[in-house]
């Protein structure tokens, strides 16, 4: 009826819920259950009498109809007009979604409250990332036939390594203006490439190269680079390696890679790239540089 209705709601609004704590009155000293108060608080305005399980029954029915309106809303807002379910092509890829991707899962009705905004990749902010392509390796090498014809390989430099835990810490942040001597100043210089962004796309990568190769002819060794990149999205990327020195580009090699679909994502690589005869030439004449 209104009156028990209207009651209801009051004393809804007074009592709020409480789990499986009691409420002391405070004129009495006794402890109540939420349920037992609003019955006792509709008894006190109506005269008439609920249960505390005709009260429980009653805020099951409130909570269903808030659910169902809470789902039409929700309904309303994802499917845009003109658009029918399961054939709507919104769909954002790879807005912070780990590698790889996992299946969606379904949810019962009773769990949408409990839906909670997903975690970052696990690479995000201690990896060599964006949320767009990441690097997951890169390596720059020498390989050699010994006299017996078999290959030798010697690791300069190697980044990539065990799988990356939210435990590990996030990488520090540079003041970009630090180092903009150190590239060239003219068009396509670094400060240039950096204000055009996205900015959190730049990396400043300092690295020990192990040049101690223990080949015994080097004269026909090859140099090269592998990279390889892992991304959501299906695109044709482009590798540009510059060396420079003394705050002035040397050399550009530019690259061009096509995505390969694996295991629920696009891989991209770069392999076996051949080192510049420049590369090559200022290896060797630090390895002959005198030991300090």
């Amino acid at each position: 009826s209104p009156d028990i209705e209207q009651s209801f709601q009051e004393a809804l609004a007074i009592y709020p819920p409480c789990g499986r704590r009691k409420i002391i009155l405070s004129d009495e000293g006794k402890m109540y259950g939420r349920n037992e108060l609003i019955a006792r608080y509709i008894k006190l305005r109506t005269g008439k009498t609920r249960t505390r399980k005709q009260v429980s029954s009653h805020i099951q029915v409130l909570a269903r109809r808030k659910l169902r309106e809470i789902q039409a809303k929700l309904k309303v807002q994802f499917w845009q007009p003109g658009l029918q379910p399961g054939t709507s092509q919104d769909v954002k890829p790879f807005t912070q979604a780990a590698y790889p991707t996992k299946p969606a899962t379904a949810v019962s009705s009773g769990e949408v409250g409990a839906l909670q905004e997903p975690p970052p990749p696990v690479w995000e902010g201690r990896a060599i990332a964006t949320h767009k392509l990441r690097l997951v390796e890169f390596s720059a090498f020498m390989e050699s036939r010994n006299r017996e014809e078999a290959y030798q390989r010697h690791l300069f430099v190697h980044i990539g390594g065990p799988a990356l835990s939210y435990s590990d810490p996030l990488l520090e942040a540079v003041d970009v203006r630090q180092i903009y001597d150190k590239f060239p100043e003219k068009k396509g210089g670094l400060k240039e490439l950096y204000d055009k962004g996205p900015q959190n796309a730049f990396f400043l990568v300092k690295f020990w190269a192990d040049l101690n190769s223990n080949f015994q002819d080097e004269a026909g060794a090859f140099y090269g680079v592998t990279s390889s990149y892992e991304s959501n999205e299906n695109m044709i990327i482009t590798c540009s390696t510059k060396v420079c020195s003394f705050g002035k580009q040397v050399v550009e090699k530019v690259e061009t890679e096509y995505a390969r679909f694996e295991n629920g994502r696009f891989v991209y690589r770069i392999h076996r790239s051949p080192m510049c005869e420049y590369m090559i030439n200022f290896i060797h004449k630090l390895k002959h540089l005198p030991e300090k």
